[in-house]
């Protein structure tokens, strides 16, 4: 092994046989003697591993590291293996029985083995194995196991060796690896010839399919995707195994050594072997700081361990980003490299040995010249070499033609477009017939999606719109966004195009309504692929995006009216979903604010649509129902008022209509009855739910006054919006709301809304939707019963929330704590006429709303709607409320008492969650809960 210094600080193997040696010549029986010895060789693997370690974090080199172990375990073998020959089991008349050659196989074979990787051993014997090779081969085995490493091994004959290499993919690549380590070098060297000679010659295109196949199916059991946002770097998409898989392919079929002398053979240029000589130095210094910092052999980059490994590559926070996202952005950089360097060694290949496409095919044609590009087996290239160099636009063309003719691209365009993206320049991307081009593509009726990932993968994308390169690997430290910003967005526009054509009708049929009704779809188009295009900056996203939004359009070809469009929907683009998952669109000021921010039905249109294909991307089981049917009646709340005006939202012939319609609906009721009840309904609660919820609240409380309860519950599984509304009445009393909640969160429900009702007999029904911790209806049958217990019983007191959610404590999730989410509490008057809305931000726990509205209660404060938003780990609780009085809160020193109370909860360390002194909302007595 070379490039290794000072090897003997390391491991001094002539020094540690010396005291084996001596070790054995004071004759020692076993017992005694076996302890010693070992406890030699526990201390220089313990040294050495102490020394690698110290250069490691002195020189953060990965590649020296992982040679390093591997050869302390090479020097440590052989200490072992002449121990056992010499002093154990000598051989008195050796014969070719006797032979033993020890071979490092694996990622041992290459000499890369990272701190805590298993060590790979084949033992090579010749046509037949003697007991004493079997005694040699046991004693170095059971050493190294005491030792406390983890060994895997193989015990074959030559003849084994090319028998199972023939039928198994996996050792024919273990034994392709293998490297002398110790013992008969000759039947080392007979070993390769045969391997050369039997597995090798005639079988490289057969091998590179099958380790291509193996790597496709390695990735779909990694999640196929090199953003996936916590990576594992040695099996993952574009981690340290794909890098091998080209190692194995250049090693099997054109017997090199090393990737470097591809460059000779030209397959790679001085450039890409570089390239993959840095993508490897980095996933190994990756590697071996995340074995050290987890102590085991990781190799996945989860959450927890993101930030510290950032701070050990030298990672630190600038402007708009966080040092692990800078990080991670970088791994996602090299992963993407790692992804160029497969393509274009395939096609090198491939060029080398016309045989069969490597890739499937999408059609065949028998022309042999397709609008200017060459028709190779159905897939597109250059008509000649240099043709991109020479006409760079065509670059971008040949996707276009491509997507157009559902063709694939052959390799060797994919390679000549990554190798000469440097003539991608100021004019190219300013050349209208370019422009055009990109936009022909973007707005496609076929769907653009994987086109857009093609160009991506291959670098042309991010170089045609520099913005966009911006965000190309960059991703948000945090458990909502799944994908990185460029994968979402590219997600989103093949989204919207579903939509368009009608093939997500089911789970969005709003939209798809809307899409044929649209102006301008290029505009949708254009504003889904911009919406994120200034993440990570620093500032607000919207509005440095809206300015991108200006400045590209028109080079896009947009109209001064089409860009403006597209500017504004950048800008606001999550002004819909803020406000219909945020605040009380029940509230005429609500409505009134966002059509004035709106202004028309085609921005309302456009809005509503990017907005769902927004939410959509952000990754799997982020869409549901309740937030479907939440932005459903934001559509059309607003466009009521767009179109009818204030007509449209008058509140007194609202509640005049609501009124007449239950009294409608209430005509079986006796006359006395049905008066009674209407009147004590005051007019908020009559305009905040429709006529068929009115109907069930009022057959819910006529039935259990003719019972003479004073607490009914009821149960709606919604199906249909993934969630489960709970009504329940009873006497009203300071507190009732908080106490409520609680029972909610012990029994493991997840408030999303909340409404409250307080009639003018002193009786209160507040209404609850909830789901569970999937985000689906909470329905299940033993939870639901349990549920109405638990609400009787913290009621009448039985039951303490607190006492309950401390016991339960222990389940929080410990990956919600990796992350820090700034405490953030605002108080606005401006928001409604009536109420005072409260905005809480914080990291999600159990309970939260509970716990807040426990501390507004304290504050003499009445909540009459609550809304409730969970993204990852962060969650923002909003809160309708007034004071004592029924008025908005106005006093400045009441507004700091309540923001403090609240930033107070959501600060506390302490599972329980509350102040200390504090006391839980008062019970009612268990005869008022009967």
């Amino acid at each position: 092994m070379t490039g290794i210094e000072k090897r003997r600080q390391l491991i001094d193997r002539r020094a540690l046989t010396q005291a084996v040696d001596d070790l054995f010549a004071e004759g020692l029986k076993e017992s005694a003697r076996k302890p010693k010895q070992l406890a030699l060789y526990k201390d220089a693997l313990a040294k050495g591993q102490t020394e690698i370690q110290r250069r490691f974090f002195e020189n953060h080199d990965g590649a020296k590291a992982v040679l390093a172990h591997a050869y302390l375990i090479d020097q440590l073998i052989r200490v072992i293996h002449d121990a056992a020959a010499t002093h154990l089991y000598p051989a008195a008349n050796p014969t070719s029985s006797e032979k033993l050659s020890i071979l490092a196989v694996g990622g041992y074979g290459r000499g890369e083995l990272a701190p805590y990787s298993d060590i790979d051993l084949l033992f090579l014997h010749d046509y037949k194995m003697s007991a004493r090779v079997e005694q040699v081969v046991e004693e170095i085995l059971y050493t190294l196991w005491d030792m406390g490493l983890k060994v895997g091994h193989a015990t074959r004959s030559i003849d084994d060796c090319i028998r199972q290499a023939k039928a198994d993919i996996t050792i024919k690549t273990a034994m392709l690896e293998a490297r002398y380590v110790w013992g008969e070098k000759g039947l080392f060297n007979n070993f390769r010839r045969a391997f050369k000679k039997d597995v090798q010659t005639g079988n490289g295109f057969a091998f590179l399919e099958a380790k291509l196949a193996e790597r496709d199916a390695r990735h779909e059991r990694m999640g196929d995707s090199r953003y996936v946002l916590e990576p594992n770097i040695k099996d993952g998409k574009g981690g340290l195994r794909d890098l091998h898989t080209l190692y194995w392919a250049a090693k099997f079929l054109y017997h090199v050594g090393d990737i470097s002398e591809l460059v000779e053979l030209k397959i790679l240029t001085k450039a890409e072997a570089n390239r993959f000589a840095k993508a490897q130095q980095y996933l190994w210094t990756l590697r071996c700081h995340l074995h050290y910092l987890t102590d085991r052999p990781e190799e996945r980059l989860t959450f927890d361990v993101q930030p510290e490994l950032a701070r050990r590559m030298g990672y630190t926070d600038h402007a708009g980003t966080s040092g692990v996202e800078r990080f991670m952005k970088h791994y996602f950089l090299i992963a993407k490299d790692v992804g160029d360097l497969t393509r274009i060694f395939c096609a090198a290949f491939e060029a080398k040995h016309q045989k069969k496409p490597l890739f499937s095919l999408s059609k065949l044609l028998s022309a042999s010249e397709i609008e200017g590009f060459a028709n190779e087996s159905g897939r597109l290239n250059e008509l000649a070499r240099g043709h991109f160099r020479k006409t760079p636009v065509d670059m971008l063309r040949i996707f276009k033609v491509a997507h157009e003719k559902r063709m694939s691209i052959h390799p060797d365009a994919l390679k000549a477009i990554t190798r000469n993206l440097k003539y991608v320049s100021k004019k190219f991307r300013e050349n209208p017939e370019a422009n055009a081009i990109f936009m022909d593509i973007l707005t496609s009726k076929v769907n653009p999606e994987g086109t857009l990932r093609h160009m991506n993968e291959c670098g042309l994308f991010g170089k045609f719109i520099p913005d966009f390169g911006r965000v190309v690997a960059q991703m948000q430290y945090d458990m909502y966004h799944v994908y990185t910003t460029d994968e979402h967005t590219i997600r989103a526009i093949g989204i919207l195009n579903r939509i368009e054509n009608g093939e997500l009708a089911e789970d969005h049929p709003l939209a798809t309504k809307l899409f044929p009704s649209l102006h301008s779809r290029e505009v949708l188009y254009v504003a889904v692929f911009l919406h994120d295009i200034a993440k990570g900056r620093g500032g607000d996203h919207s509005e440095l995006g809206a300015e991108v939004a200006r400045s590209l359009c028109p080079r896009l070809g947009l109209s001064d009216e089409q860009t403006e469009t597209v500017a504004w929907l950048v800008l606001n683009h999550l002004a819909m979903s803020n406000t219909a998952f945020k605040r009380d669109i029940d509230d005429p000021k609500t409505v009134i604010d966002f059509v004035d921010l709106v202004k028309s039905p085609e921005r309302l249109r456009l809005l509503l649509c990017l907005t769902v294909v927004d939410i959509r991307a952000v990754g799997p089981n982020v869409w549901n129902n309740w937030k479907s049917s939440l932005l459903r009646d934001m559509y059309y709340r607003a466009y009521d008022f767009i179109t009818e005006g204030l007509d449209g939202m008058g509140r007194n012939r609202r509640v005049a209509a609501a009124r007449s319609d239950l009294v409608r609906l209430l005509d079986h009721w006796p006359e006395h009855e049905r008066e009674r009840h209407i009147d004590r309904l005051p007019d908020g609660y009559l305009l905040a739910f429709d006529a068929e919820q009115l109907l069930r609240h009022s057959d819910v409380i006529r039935d259990a006054e003719i019972r003479k309860q004073t607490l009914a519950l009821d149960i709606q599984v919604l199906s249909a919006r993934d969630a489960t509304e709970i009504t329940i009445f009873a006497s009203d009393h300071p507190g009732l709301f908080a106490r409520l909640s609680g029972a909610l969160a012990v029994c493991g429900a997840s408030i999303v809304d909340a409404r409250i009702a307080t009639f003018k007999d002193g009786m209160a029904l507040d209404v609850f939707t909830v789901q569970d911790s999937t985000g689906g209806a909470f329905k299940s049958s033993s939870k639901l019963a349990r549920l109405s217990v638990m609400v009787e019983q913290v009621l009448s007191g039985r039951v303490r929330p607190l006492e309950e959610l401390d016991r339960k404590s222990s389940q929080i999730p410990s990956r919600m704590e990796i992350f820090y989410v700034a405490p953030r509490v605002l108080l606005d008057n401006k928001a409604s006429n009536t109420h005072t809305v409260i905005e809480v931000n914080g990291r999600d726990r159990p309970a939260l709303v509970y716990r807040l509205t426990t501390a507004l209660f304290r504050l003499g404060i009445q909540i009459t709607t609550a809304k409730i938003s969970t993204y990852g780990e962060q969650v923002v609780d909003v809160f309708y409320v007034k004071d004592v009085f029924g008025m908005k809160i106005t006093h400045e020193t009441k507004l700091k008492e309540i923001r403090q109370a609240l930033l107070d909860v959501l600060e506390i360390a302490g599972p329980g969650g509350m102040v200390e002194g504090q006391d839980a909302p008062p019970t009612i007595s268990k005869e008022a809960a009967e």
